[in-house]
């Protein structure tokens, strides 16, 4: 059985970074770690072959060759998907779609041969079955969980790890919580199932030993939904394992605000390697956090959290929601007060929208106030329901605040506000290679140079030099991301 395994491709985003990777020479920023997963799981003697679509293009003839074409996509690459099963059906080849689009989307793909919904451990065994009887179905689904320990490691040789800025690696899935407008708990739950230590550990060893140096992503939607078992079994198992080979990774991942409350995970985490956390802080207005449900960032200084885990030795990502029911005009400047203050210097700003699934959808739909055409690119203009505030207003309080913070004056002040809050971990290892040696050449030219941001930027650049040597490669690479945040948010405003 020979099969194509297809990621389509994704558009401009906040999260592609497609204007950084650039100085790296990077494809794109992480491989599709669903597809390579779901290989694990097919036949050892089927003939596999993964195509990338942010990598190479696929032809028709890598079609034409197939028996099957597997895809797995993410609401924003819809377009890209839904040429690719067009293409598919003209040239005759069979698909099968699983993954988030699908999952939560399928009533428009029912031209699709085979959708396989929901977790793939559970529902890819019995299409094979179907497949080896000649009786395949439309659909396979189901509402049960999947047990993390038979998930099999990822098929890392299908890909080319040089394309890619990070790699990616899953610990855990489903949350604790249950914010309205989010989606996560109807995928996966909302008690947190986790893999065996030993699992993770031998998925960490088959990355060490295709070579990979530098970033991983935990992919999990809330890596610390479970924090007795990290801080008794696999934070202390990372640890171990990095000091035995002089840490050749750092980790990033999505935390809830709670992090900010428990000093001895924020200390195991940085001991293990993590630099980086992305957090949902959503909004600084305690009515809307009791609108959407969001009951962790409820009754606590956000800003004071914030700066602890800075001082912790972690960065901070923010994701930050407008156009609630109880937001007013005066969220604009607060929310820009916050983010400035903080020194969150990675801040996504994004227009509410409601998923399908989502509670918030559900009520959105009964009240009449659903309008088809969830993008599910957290930064566009686009909003799927019809808001309580003046939607010229709300979309020209959105512009504001997005072209405030990204403008290079901003931005550069933010990064100082971070720094100054930062206290950098004495563990870990810099990775200087070939694509940082280039970054570097490539921002003092572009953005030293020629970018509207060279004032800030030099200033930037010799006062860590001079006072925070420590953090200087830190500094460049927020001017870098810096560089792409602006040209995105350009692109909306």
């Amino acid at each position: 059985m020979k099969i194509l395994l297809a990621y389509p491709k994704s558009p401009e985003t906040f999260w592609g970074f497609n204007h950084a990777l650039k100085f790296i020479s990077k494809k794109t920023v992480f491989p599709p770690l669903g597809l390579i997963t779901v290989a694990a799981m097919l036949p050892a003697a089927w003939d596999k072959k993964l195509i990338d679509m942010n990598v190479e293009a696929i032809k028709d003839d890598d079609i034409k060759r197939a028996d099957f074409v597997f895809i797995s996509a993410m609401v924003i690459q819809k377009e890209s998907a839904r040429d690719l099963i067009n293409r598919c059906k003209k040239l005759g080849v069979k698909t099968v779609a699983g993954g988030p689009l699908f999952t939560s989307e399928y009533q428009d793909f029912d031209d699709v041969d085979h959708l396989v919904l929901g977790e793939g451990e559970l529902t890819i065994p019995e299409f094979l079955h179907d497949l080896d009887n000649n009786c395949l179905k439309h659909m396979y689904t189901t509402n049960e969980w999947a047990d993390l320990s038979q998930t099999p490691a990822p098929l890392w040789n299908l890909i080319d790890m040089s394309n890619y800025a990070t790699l990616n690696i899953q610990y855990s899935r489903g949350c604790p919580f249950n914010c309205e407008f989010c989606d996560i708990t109807t995928l996966f739950g909302r008690i947190p199932r986790t893999k065996p230590v030993k699992h993770l550990i031998s998925e960490l060893d088959a990355i060490y030993e295709m070579g990979w140096k530098g970033s991983i992503f935990f992919v999990d939607d809330n890596f610390i939904g479970n924090r007795k078992k990290l801080k008794e079994e696999v934070l202390p198992a990372l640890i171990e394992w990095l000091e035995q080979r002089d840490y050749p990774f750092s980790f990033l991942t999505e935390v809830s605000i709670n992090l900010s409350d428990d000093d001895e995970l924020m200390n195991l985490m940085v001991r293990a390697g993590f630099k980086t956390v992305f957090i949902g802080i959503e909004t600084v207005s305690e009515e809307s956090l009791t609108e959407c449900n969001k009951v962790q960032n409820k009754n606590r200084n956000l800003e004071e959290c914030v700066k602890k885990i800075q001082r912790n030795g972690l960065q901070v990502q923010g994701g930050f929601i407008i156009g609630f029911d109880s937001d007013n005009r005066t969220i604009f400047k607060k929310m820009i007060r916050f983010i400035q203050n903080t020194g969150i210097v990675t801040a996504m700003v994004g227009l509410l929208n409601a998923p399908r699934g989502t509670l918030l959808y559900k009520r959105l739909k009964k009240e009449g106030r659903i309008e088809e055409g969830f993008s599910g690119n957290n930064t566009s203009l686009s909003i799927n329901f019809k808001p309580t505030m003046n939607l010229k207003e709300l979309i020209s309080g959105y512009k504001y605040v997005v072209s405030t913070i990204y403008s290079p004056k901003q931005y550069y002040e933010r990064i100082t506000n971070f720094l100054n809050e930062f206290r950098p971990s004495n563990f870990g290892k810099r990775h200087i290679g070939l694509s940082e040696i280039e970054a570097f050449l490539k921002a003092n030219v572009y953005l030293g140079l020629f970018g509207k941001e060279r004032k800030y930027y030099w200033k930037l650049f010799f006062g860590c030099i001079f006072k925070r040597p420590k953090v200087f490669d830190l500094a460049i690479a927020f001017a870098i991301c810096g560089y792409h945040f602006r040209k995105i948010s350009e692109k909306y405003t």
